[in-house]
């Protein structure tokens, strides 16, 4: 291999690898320098006072200088491998770093991913149970108005039983539907202005009045809480008769002539 493209090789390496590599070619040309250098022990010294005798110049054989050049290149050589395995052990440490990081990055992502799936499902979960306890309460809330809702019951005969049934209900007091009505149009024909003033009754002052004709006197005494307090309301004359009834009877349905 040529000088020249020895030199070639040469600035391929870094500024650090070039000085070592120079520094080991002259330290190895110089050995070769000595090593090939006259030794004349018999050669006496010249007198200090007279000029030194011009050292004759070096001259290398082919097979010298063929050596030489063969161990500057094992030289470069050896300490181009030993750059390329230091670059190599780097570069293999580096990659080793990136993958830990990279294997790093992927788990913190995929545990971030997990922990969002989860938070998700417990938000979704969570909306869903407030969901359905919000309809839940809005339904107790609906049945609540609608048990406390005061009916709206139509002003006539039908519409005054079924009101007086209702309270009856809720003050225990028996009777049906039919039980009222029939006696009802037995004693007044469904008029609740009604007034008897033939009888013992109204021959004694106290005249029967109302839907179930009763005398102020009964209606007094049977008068259900809640209803007004007049013989001629329609509500007020059925609960009232009913209740006398119950007490008498056991229930208006047991009536089915004068009472």
């Amino acid at each position: 291999m040529s000088v020249s493209r020895i030199s070639s090789r040469n600035r391929r390496l870094n500024k650090a690898q070039k000085l070592s590599v120079a520094g080991v070619s002259t330290l190895a040309a110089a050995a070769v320098a000595i090593s090939l250098a006259p030794n004349d022990a018999s050669a006496a010294p010249q007198p200090q006072h007279k000029p030194a005798a011009t050292a004759a110049p070096i001259v290398f054989t082919g097979v010298q200088t063929k050596s030489i050049q063969s161990s500057v290149i094992d030289q470069n050589s050896t300490a181009a491998l030993l750059v390329k395995a230091a670059d190599k052990a780097k570069d293999a440490e580096k990659a080793k770093v990136e993958a830990k990081a990279e294997a790093k990055a992927k788990a913190e992502a995929k545990a971030k991913a997990k922990a969002k799936a989860v938070a998700k499902a417990k938000s979704k979960a969570a909306a869903k149970k407030k969901a359905k306890a919000d309809a839940k309460k809005r339904s107790a809330k609906k049945a609540s108005r609608a048990a406390h809702r005061k009916p709206i019951y139509k002003n006539n005969l039908d519409g005054w039983i079924r009101e007086a049934l209702n309270i009856m209900h809720k003050k225990h007091i028996p009777g049906t539907y039919e039980g009222l009505h029939r006696n009802i149009m037995r004693e007044s024909s469904g008029n609740p202005r009604a007034i008897n003033n033939w009888d013992i009754n109204a021959i004694n002052g106290i005249p029967s009045k109302g839907l179930l004709q009763v005398i102020k006197p009964t209606f007094d005494f049977y008068h259900v809480k809640g209803t007004k307090h007049d013989q001629y309301d329609p509500v007020a004359n059925i609960t009232a008769a009913a209740n006398y009834a119950a007490d008498k009877y056991g229930s208006i349905d047991n009536v089915n002539s004068a009472y």
